[in-house]
């Protein structure tokens, strides 16, 4: 998997734009919680038209509305291009080309506030003082450490090879919205957490009973 590497040791990756170009993007509200609940490599964006559409390899910010908030920092990928929506009909709509921003640090667990940040719709140009006085708000990244990851569900089944099925089933049907996933640093098992929805979730019924 990527590694964060936008903002390692203090300084940021250098930038060779000719104009200084970077860019922010707003985080469609209904992608937040698809964006911080599953790890992805890239955000792709499409429906966007802009005459002057952000560069392979300009620096992204990526923000939540309401309130304004950093949730990641990125490198703006290789197009998707433009496709029709039917390959065989040569009339047919011709769909946009999709941005594509390649994550390089991500901060959906703790967004950083960017109120004083004016944007011009989902796409909106700044300069790159403008991104790097955003990514500092960041701070130097965390040391990446192990951890265990657990899900444990009861199946009942008749071999143990359905049991398997029926458990992915279970897994692709409810996913991360709704089944606790149990996390602890590797060699210290007595330090689990339960996560549901990406948060912290309690687990002990007699405990919600206090």
């Amino acid at each position: 998997m990527t590694t964060d590497t936008e903002h390692r040791g203090g300084g940021h990756r250098a930038t060779d734009e000719v104009d200084g170009r970077a860019w922010a993007v707003l985080l469609p509200s209904d992608r937040y919680d698809a964006e911080r609940l599953v790890h992805h490599e890239t955000l792709e964006l499409t429906g966007l038209d802009d005459p002057a559409p952000p560069r392979f390899g300009d620096p992204v910010a990526v923000l939540t509305d309401e309130p304004l908030r950093l949730v990641a920092l990125g490198r703006v990928g290789a197009p998707t291009g433009r496709r029709r929506e039917d390959p065989d009909d040569p009339q047919s709509e011709t769909e946009a080309a999709a941005l594509v921003v390649t994550y390089t640090r991500r901060a959906f667990d703790e967004p950083v506030p960017a109120d004083a940040l004016t944007l011009d719709g989902p796409v909106t140009a700044l300069d790159v003082a403008a991104w790097r006085s955003l990514a500092d708000r960041l701070g130097p990244p965390r040391d990446r450490r192990s951890w265990l990851v657990s899900l444990d569900l009861p199946i009942e089944a008749e071999t143990p090879a359905e049991a398997v099925r029926i458990f992915w089933s279970y897994v692709q049907e409810l996913g991360p919205r709704e089944l606790p996933a149990f996390v602890s640093p590797s060699g210290d098992e007595l330090a689990m957490q339960a996560f549901v929805l990406g948060v912290e979730a309690n687990q002990d019924p007699e405990e919600d009973d206090d």
